[in-house]
């Protein structure tokens, strides 16, 4: 069994590497930031009171992945956020927060807003999936 690599000194291929290892330093000494995930799914009327669509209450029908990340003493502009399409980094200069997420998101579609009376940070994120019979819209 032989591995076709482009370069010779090559450990392991790309496909190997999972998403978001370039961001694990175990190193690290901030402190990991306390946070909640929330799955949020859009509703109507045919689901509440007719069941037309199919959807039910599990994770599987939901749309979006809400994150709220308590930052106590953190202002807006010392958050570093970064989302890939499995993997969210965060960044403070007193906390750090590197999460792979349950599901796949559509990373450029997602938003953040910062509530400062609260100092929390919630991230919502649209999740990407394969269109089945459940999730068909």
């Amino acid at each position: 069994f032989q591995v076709k690599s482009e370069n010779k000194k090559t450990i392991w291929s790309t496909e190997e590497v999972p998403e978001g290892s370039e961001f694990d330093d175990t190193w690290d000494p901030r402190e990991k930031p306390e946070y909640e995930i929330f799955f949020k799914q859009h509703v109507g009327t045919e689901d509440v009171f007719f069941g037309m669509t199919g959807k039910d209450p599990s994770t599987a029908c939901c749309e979006d992945i809400v994150i709220k990340i308590k930052l106590p003493e953190t202002k807006y502009s010392d958050i570093t956020l970064d989302i890939q399409d499995k993997v969210l980094d965060l960044r403070t200069p007193k906390k750090k927060l590197l999460l792979h997420l349950p599901y796949p998101v559509k990373s450029k579609e997602g938003r953040a807003r910062f509530l400062s009376d609260e100092e929390t940070l919630e991230v919502t994120l649209r999740v990407s999936r394969k269109f089945d019979f459940i999730n068909s819209s």
